[in-house]
C-alpha cells in the first residue's frame, strides 16, 4: 500500500472554490481503480493550508491515477488557485493504532 499526501497552499479568494471543486470530485477519485481512502484537511491556523491524504494499493494505481484524464482535468482547475508550488509524498505506513 502506497500512503499520499499532498500540501497544498491557496490563495484565500479561491478556497471557496477549491472546495466546491472538491466536493464535486471526491467520490471520482474515491472511486478511481486502486483508491483506498480518501481525505481532506485544512490547518487550524493557516486556514488556506489544505492536505489531502490517500491510500492506494499499488504505486503503479497512483501512477495511473496522476495520468488519468480524471487527474488531469482537476489538476488544470485547482492549479491556478496555488499561492505556492504544492508539496507531494509517497509514504510507506509503518503503523497505525485504532
Amino acid at each position: 500500500m502506497i500512503v499520499r499526501i499532498v500540501k497544498l497552499s491557496l490563495e484565500p479568494s479561491r478556497i471557496k472554490e477549491f472546495l466546491n471543486n472538491f466536493e464535486h470530485q471526491k467520490e471520482k477519485i474515491r472511486a478511481f481503480n486502486g483508491c483506498e481512502f480518501l481525505e481532506l484537511y485544512r490547518d487550524k491556523h493557516n486556514t488556506n493550508l489544505f492536505f489531502t491524504y490517500s491510500y492506494w494499493q499499488s504505486e503503479t494505481d497512483l501512477d495511473l491515477y496522476r495520468h488519468s484524464d480524471l487527474f488531469k482535468g482537476i489538476w488544470a482547475k485547482t492549479k491556478p488557485m496555488f499561492n505556492a508550488k504544492p508539496e507531494a509524498w509517497s509514504v510507506d505506513k509503518l503503523a497505525s493504532l485504532n
